[in-house]
């Protein structure tokens, strides 16, 4: 694939500061092995797979905040389930 540009990525998120952040969670998603990546590999590292993925439309701050919410009400579901009064 082509090169990835800013510009490329700013069609899919509000500004520089926000692609940062998203591209910074999703490449860390990717390199812990917590995610799957949404497109091909093609040898790339964790940080250049994000930016693609958001760049092609595939990720955004809503999407990652949604992941984050849904995580975050499973690990409550699994503690409150395993907690004993």
């Amino acid at each position: 694939m082509a090169r990835v540009t800013v510009e490329d990525c700013l069609e899919h998120v509000d500004n520089r500061f926000e692609l940062v952040m998203v591209a910074t969670k999703r490449a860390r998603q990717l390199a812990t092995g917590g995610r799957d990546p949404m497109v091909p590999e093609e040898s790339d590292k964790p940080t250049v797979i994000a930016l693609r993925e958001i760049a092609e439309g595939f990720v955004s701050a809503e999407t990652l905040s949604q992941e984050d919410q849904r995580r975050a009400e499973d690990e409550l579901a699994e503690v409150m389930t395993g907690a004993s009064y």
